[in-house]
């Protein structure tokens, strides 16, 4: 049994939510009031990550912090709150964690933000760069994240990889958010886990041709940059639904609300 800090709130058909690397449940909170009416909302931090604890070492030769390694303990999670099928939604590595829990018959629908797996050749040097970036910079400058978080011009200077518009920002959350990431212990593995990523052009779609699966992209997501990513995308899944967020990040949720609540509330597109 994986048991995980979660928020769980609202009614309806349950919805389960994952976060990306280095990332807590709060990276949903500007979409869970929209949600929560029409949803049993579940929003996790996933082992390693937020308060949940580090996983223990995994069997076999699966990849600690890998996206099959977090899915099967998700799945686990699932399990021990006697879940079954559900809506999953995902962001960054957790859109990828999500495709993978659709792949295997785990999801009613599938919606995913910046999945990771799509990159083309050398483009994972990339995410792993940028999101050793903002751990490093977090830890380094931890007593100041107040001060700079406070300041538009703070903001802009250590948002601005992940969000379109970081002045519009809530100073606290930002200061939360870099704390998440700084000391997150799963983070390491997790990101050397990048290195064997299969890409999702190499990988049995297993179930997904036959749920709704819903790509979005920021066009402005500067971690895994729209324009050849959500082209990969289309090619890999082409019975999914492929949606661009226009001027929105890599975390697009404070970008656009409504918009891509109204994409994990309606995942057919009706």
């Amino acid at each position: 049994m994986t048991s995980l800090t979660h928020d769980r709130r609202g009614s309806g058909p349950p919805l389960l939510l994952i976060h990306g690397i280095g990332s807590h449940w709060q990276v949903w909170n500007p979409l869970l009031p929209l949600l929560a009416p029409e949803r049993d909302v579940i929003a996790i931090d996933l082992p390693g990550f937020g308060t949940s604890p580090i996983w223990p070492p995994p069997a076999g030769a699966t990849i600690p912090g890998s996206v099959p390694h977090l899915a099967d303990l998700v799945e686990s999670f699932l399990d021990s709150i006697g879940l079954g099928e559900v809506e999953i939604g995902g962001s960054s590595m957790g859109g990828g964690i999500a495709l993978e829990l659709g792949r295997r018959g785990r999801a009613r629908a599938v919606t995913a933000f910046s999945p990771v797996g799509f990159w083309p050749p050398g483009g994972g040097r990339w995410v792993r760069f940028a999101v050793t970036v903002g751990h490093v910079a977090g830890r380094a400058l931890d007593p100041l994240l107040p001060r700079l978080m406070g300041s538009p011009a703070g903001r802009a200077a250590l948002c601005s990889l992940v969000y379109a518009h970081p002045s519009r920002l809530d100073p606290d959350e930002c200061v939360e958010a870099a704390r998440a990431l700084a000391g997150a212990p799963g983070f390491q593995s997790s990101r050397t886990a990048f290195r064997h990523l299969t890409p999702w052009a190499s990988t049995d779609p297993g179930a997904l041709p036959r749920i709704p699966v819903t790509i979005a992209w920021g066009t402005r997501d500067a971690v895994l940059p729209y324009r050849n990513q959500a082209l990969r995308a289309r090619a890999a899944l082409p019975t999914a639904r492929h949606v661009r967020l226009p001027g929105c990040g890599h975390l697009p949720f404070p970008d656009a609300p409504r918009h891509c609540a109204e994409l994990l509330l309606h995942p057919t597109g009706r």
